[in-house]
């Protein structure tokens, strides 16, 4: 065996991170992190124990107090077993349409979180930036809403494109496709035209209703980056959500 996989498989109170985080630990070195401090460093000389002994499984229970001077107070428990590679971890498919001020400072702030994947589409490549970061899949569509057919039906969608016409579109062709959340730049004027164009399009109260306009968190400004921040907020609450229920908590 290469490596040890270290896995949180659970957490009683207060820890640097939460279950089904991993680590791997190699001889010479790491790959990952289970939040850092002595709880790693000691979860580290366990593992490079096992790697010299041959032994391929082991589980601990550790206390976060003055045993270990971590000040978390919580109680963490990790698996330690042979392996040569980091689990898979779920992703968020998220698709940012328009490439305007807004979609910019979506891009910005979202593209750095892990676990998230993200689809920029806009009608025309000079409407882009030249440096997207390259972990973003460009698409290039002169008829968005058809886009949309090819999205995900649990994707989750930002809408804030330069067209109120388009916008109107994206949001009757979600609506008949499907989505995991969607959130549109507006205001409530703008939601109020919409919500009855989209009645007249057949979609009913409940269904408009889980299009979130406006977007982000209101109480945080219009700002075209405080709008970003608001929006990034409320997804990695979905994410630690998702993650609670995955794992059985509370």
């Amino acid at each position: 065996m290469s490596a040890i996989r270290v896995t949180v498989t659970d957490v009683k109170g207060s820890a640097p991170r939460e279950v089904g985080t991993a680590m791997l630990v190699y001889a010479d070195r790491i790959s990952g992190t289970i939040g850092g401090g002595a709880l790693e460093w000691e979860a580290m000389a366990i593992a490079r124990a096992m790697l010299e002994s041959g032994e391929t499984a082991r589980t601990r229970t550790f206390p976060l107090g003055p045993s270990l001077g971590q000040c978390c107070g919580g109680v963490v428990t990790l698996e330690l077993r042979s392996a040569d590679e980091l689990p898979e971890p779920a992703t968020t498919q998220l698709w940012v349409w328009g490439a305007g001020h807004v979609g910019r400072a979506l891009i910005h702030t979202l593209s750095p979180l892990p676990q998230i994947e993200i689809t920029w589409i806009d009608t025309d490549e000079a409407r882009y930036p030249q440096d997207i970061p390259e972990s973003i899949h460009r698409l290039i569509a002169t008829d968005m809403p058809r886009m949309m057919t090819h999205a995900p039906v649990d994707a989750h969608h930002l809408i804030a494109t330069y067209s109120h016409d388009i916008d109107l579109a994206l949001c009757h062709a979600a609506l008949s496709r499907g989505f995991a959340s969607a959130g549109l730049i507006g205001s409530a004027t703008k939601w109020a035209r919409f919500r009855k164009r989209l009645l007249h399009l057949g979609h009913d109260n409940d269904q408009i209703s889980r299009i979130m306009c406006p977007m982000g968190d209101p109480s945080l400004g219009k700002h075209p980056q405080a709008i970003a921040i608001g929006v990034a907020a409320r997804l990695l609450v979905n994410q630690t959500l998702q993650e609670s229920a995955a794992s059985g908590g509370p």
